[in-house]
């Protein structure tokens, strides 16, 4: 399977010009010059860094010359450290993967849509120089699949506008039920061989997301062990996940119940997401995967050594979620007692 070279081991960097306040203070301390030089000590090759339209755009579309210092700031630090780095759009006008951020209209508005398209003109003539460290990720976190159409012509079309100042960036792209493995089969095919489909996995989600009080259905008090039975798996995803609890299969339909989670589990995940990456000749890369800070320590270093098996056997490059905080935070005290061995696995 062809492979995202230099973006084989990477971090997040979440929640620092984006999901955020979008404060000046926010900006100057979440993330320093400093965070930067550790993700390089700890021996990674690239950062995942999530921006929101409002840091460069007012309401307007006016473009604001602060916020693009400000991701000029960012190459900068990951060139002076040897990193490469992937410009992900989080936001954009009319849409967000977050209802709560009251984002609404994108795919049904032109308007919307063109503003799109000039911005990432804008990226593409301001930052396209650096295309041998920097790569493009047009928008995070698609939903629902009734959209899939459209996004695929907006896609397209944004890539086409981007190449006209970018001939031969790499451009990561991902699909609807928030960057699902299962979407891909249904992205547009690849424009050209600059194409990355994208995806992310927090699967098991019952493990992963456990108490976390965003997730439909979920009770905040739920706490599990990794190592657990599919049968008892398959049993509280219907308990506690709205998405379940009316159909009839889980992600655990078809293996014993009697069996302890495995790696053919996640080997299962990316089956048809490396079937699909051979036949089109794209890479295949993780934005975000991880396990929520409710989980211990201990149990989340069990997950992350059993799914990154399975992506080192593929090839598959990734970023973990997160750097600091977000619920997720691999420097925060809450992994201090496996952060040493975690980071020899990223």
């Amino acid at each position: 399977m062809k492979k995202f070279e230099g973006y084989q081991h990477g971090i997040d960097l979440g929640g620092w010009l984006s999901q955020c306040n979008h404060t000046e203070e926010r900006y100057d301390t979440f993330i320093t010059k400093a965070d930067l030089k550790q993700i390089s000590e700890w021996g990674l090759d690239h950062v995942r860094v999530p921006v929101d339209y409002d840091l460069v755009e007012d309401s307007e579309g006016n473009y604001k010359e602060s916020g693009f210092v400000r991701i000029q700031g960012v190459i900068d630090w990951c060139l002076e450290y040897g990193l490469n780095m992937i410009l992900d759009l989080h936001k954009t006008f009319g849409f967000s993967f977050d209802k709560g951020e009251e984002e609404f209209g994108f795919f049904e508005n032109e308007s919307y849509q063109e503003r799109f398209y000039k911005l990432w003109e804008e990226f593409a003539k301001r930052f396209g120089k650096y295309k041998d460290h920097l790569a493009f990720e047009l928008l995070n976190e698609v939903t629902d699949k009734s959209y899939s159409d459209t996004w695929n012509r907006i896609s397209t079309t944004c890539i086409k506008r981007i190449r006209a100042y970018v001939p031969d960036i790499w451009i990561l792209l991902g699909g609807y039920y928030n960057n699902s493995i299962e979407s891909l089969k249904d992205l547009a095919l690849p424009v050209d061989d600059r194409i990355v489909y994208n995806f992310h996995c927090y699967e098991p989600l019952l493990f992963t997301h456990q108490g976390a009080p965003w997730v439909d259905g979920m009770s905040e008090s739920f706490r599990m062990h990794f190592d657990t039975t599919y049968g008892a798996y398959e049993e509280n995803s219907r308990k506690y996940l709205d998405c379940y609890k009316n159909v009839p299969e889980t992600n655990f339909t078809g293996f014993d119940k009697n069996k302890v989670m495995g790696i053919e589990y996640f080997e299962r995940l990316v089956e048809e997401a490396v079937r699909v990456s051979e036949e089109r000749n794209v890479p295949l890369y993780c934005g975000e995967f991880g396990v929520i800070n409710l989980a211990s320590a201990e149990e989340t270093l069990k997950w992350y050594r059993m799914i990154l098996s399975c992506y080192d056997k593929h090839g598959i490059g990734r970023a973990a979620w997160n750097y600091r905080e977000m619920d997720f935070g691999i420097v925060d005290p809450h992994m201090d007692p496996v952060r040493e061995e975690l980071l020899k696995l990223l």
